[in-house]
């Protein structure tokens, strides 16, 4: 089933004139609107991975977190640290704001940038200006290869903020059998590691190489050797490799 909009009825053709020139004057290329859409469609799965991040550096790190809105309204900053997921962050920020956050792990100004450029892209290839990026599978397949590349190294940086956070499932609540929330300890990882802190396949395959001899002083080690141990039995090393 063809989408290329049909020609307007015989009696409407005076008002959409700019229409008819488009359409004929500037047909499109076979394949660019697949590709433009493609490409949407993978931004949403970008911002996503990068709210997650944003997400994650909150929860380890609340008071740089909090720092890092400095120059904000008030009222915005109470927002953005009582968002109950990363998703409403975008209630009160714009697409190219979110990334300012990611320096509070180490990334430049520079950094910074080459992660935020696909918003710009994005934004011209949603809005009717004329510029088209993709003519073809190639050309968006590059553009991904790019974008994988820019969470490859948003990764590597979060690579501290995945092992505070999981030091602090370890030592917490979880550790106490009379105060975690599941008697299953696989339902404990799944639930109040992995979905409460939105981890990725990577972030989980950092997890499973944690040195756990780093909390051997700790009350509950064995405790949190058997956390440990369920982690790596419910994800496979070789689950999280293939899906990374």
């Amino acid at each position: 089933m063809s989408i290329t909009p049909k020609s307007p009825a015989i009696n409407q053709q005076g008002w959409v004139q700019t229409w008819v020139t488009s359409q004929w004057k500037n047909p499109s290329i076979p394949g660019q609107l697949s590709a433009e859409i493609n490409s949407l469609a993978f931004h949403l799965l970008y911002m996503s991975f990068v709210s997650f991040s944003i997400w994650q550096i909150r929860l380890a790190r609340p008071n740089q977190f909090a720092m890092a809105m400095v120059g904000f309204r008030n009222e915005d900053e109470g927002d953005l640290m009582a968002c109950e997921s990363p998703f409403k962050f975008y209630d009160r920020l714009k697409e190219s704001q979110i990334f300012r956050f990611l320096k509070l792990i180490g990334c430049t100004n520079q950094q910074v940038g080459e992660f935020a450029k696909f918003v710009k892209r994005r934004n011209k290839i949603a809005h009717p200006t004329g510029t088209v990026f993709f003519n073809d599978q190639a050309a968006i397949d590059a553009e991904i290869a790019d974008m994988m590349k820019e969470v490859r190294n948003i990764e590597e940086h979060m690579q501290p903020v995945i092992a505070e956070l999981y030091r602090a499932f370890l030592s917490g609540e979880s550790a106490d059998p009379e105060l975690r929330q599941y008697t299953d300890l696989a339902d404990e990882v799944r639930i109040n590691l992995v979905h409460t802190n939105y981890m990725s396949n990577a972030d989980i395959a950092y997890c499973r190489v944690f040195d756990m001899s780093a909390l051997a002083a700790e009350p509950f080690h064995d405790e949190m050797l058997a956390l440990h141990q369920s982690l790596i039995d419910a994800y496979p090393s070789d689950d999280m490799e293939a899906a990374a």
